[in-house]
């Protein structure tokens, strides 16, 4: 497979991804505010750190309001990771290699663009026209995802695809577990208490997690969230399992046996997996939560670089014939 066709592939796979978490934090944090109206501006700057882009909303938007927010993240075409901007994206890159994806894919990811377009074009949304909008963005991101399984043969193409929304999927669980930890909840006596079970609630319920959970754990703590989110090998968007699976694509485009590593972005996943499988919930929250996740989010962006340099840069012509002259020595 070409590098191009292959980095088009991966990219539009991890920007609807990308598009669907940021409709996901936004609809959690609409669900709390009815749940605690009293609280309403200290619900929306977190989403803004969720971003890591607090210096860009601050030039351009000022005070983290609803209305700031809600625009910055879903309809701001200048900034490169809101919900519109990723869509175009991602469609721009499906539109290059029309003929490595399915027809189906195609229309639903134009379908999906056009939707989020048309809501750009009329204004702001108000009430429960809000929540359902965002409940559609994550509805048409299942379908695109669905469609993408069931009409890609699980070959390259397949596996960069997977590989490119897996990575995008871990680090937003991440980010949105160490905003939930650090943020939402900054007084200690709080903890224990029926907001700290709504905040851990809203987290579960961002990812999708909710009901899974509640059927494993009937109560609600720290060290279950963190197990369930972080570490779980079972649950689709839990890290653990995005790692793994990512490990798996990886080794599937380089064609080595997983359990080995041929390339950077092999070693990289395999080292990051171990660390996962070795871990222990007790050391990582009285070490610290937010050290060990942000250490995650660079081993995640390492990840990312590597897999770039590997199957996407260009290598000057010199490098090349170096590599082919060596391997016919």
């Amino acid at each position: 497979m070409l590098s191009r066709v292959a980095e088009s592939i991966y990219w539009m796979a991890r920007y609807v991804e990308r598009a669907e978490n940021t409709a996901r934090f936004i609809d959690v944090t609409l669900n709390v505010i009815l749940d605690q109206p009293n609280k309403i501006d200290e619900q929306w700057e977190p989403l803004v750190q969720t971003t890591g882009d607090v210096e860009f909303f601050k030039e351009h938007y000022g005070a983290p309001t609803a209305e700031n927010v809600v625009r910055f993240l879903t309809f701001d075409s200048e900034y490169p990771n809101s919900i519109l901007s990723s869509l175009s994206a991602a469609r721009e890159n499906a539109r290059t290699v029309r003929e490595a994806i399915s027809s189906e894919v195609w229309e639903q990811l134009n379908t999906f663009y056009h939707f989020v377009k048309r809501a750009a074009s009329n204004g702001q949304m108000t009430g429960p026209t809000q929540l359902e909008f965002y409940q559609e963005v994550k509805q048409h991101s299942h379908l695109f995802n669905g469609i993408l399984d069931a009409t890609l043969p699980r070959g390259k193409g397949w596996h960069f695809a997977n590989l490119g929304r897996l990575i995008e999927r871990a680090d937003k669980t991440s980010r949105i577990l160490d905003v939930k930890y650090f943020t939402l909840l900054p007084n200690p006596e709080d903890i224990g208490t029926t907001l700290d079970d709504l905040q851990w609630s809203a987290v579960l319920r961002s990812v999708s997690a909710f009901e899974a959970f509640r059927k494993r754990y009937h109560t609600i703590t720290i060290h279950r969230v963190v197990n369930f989110l972080v570490l779980d090998v079972h649950f689709p968007r839990a890290i653990g399992y995005c790692v793994n699976w990512a490990d798996d694509s990886v080794h599937q485009i380089a064609g080595s046996p997983v359990g080995s590593y041929s390339n950077p972005p092999e070693q990289r996943l395999g080292r990051l997996k171990a660390e996962l499988v070795y871990a222990d919930v007790d050391t990582i929250i009285n070490q610290g939560l937010h050290e060990f996740i942000d250490r995650l989010q660079g081993q995640l962006n390492d990840v990312g670089s590597a897999v770039h340099e590997t199957f996407f840069a260009m290598r000057p012509v010199e490098q090349m014939q170096s590599q082919m002259q060596h391997q016919f020595q």
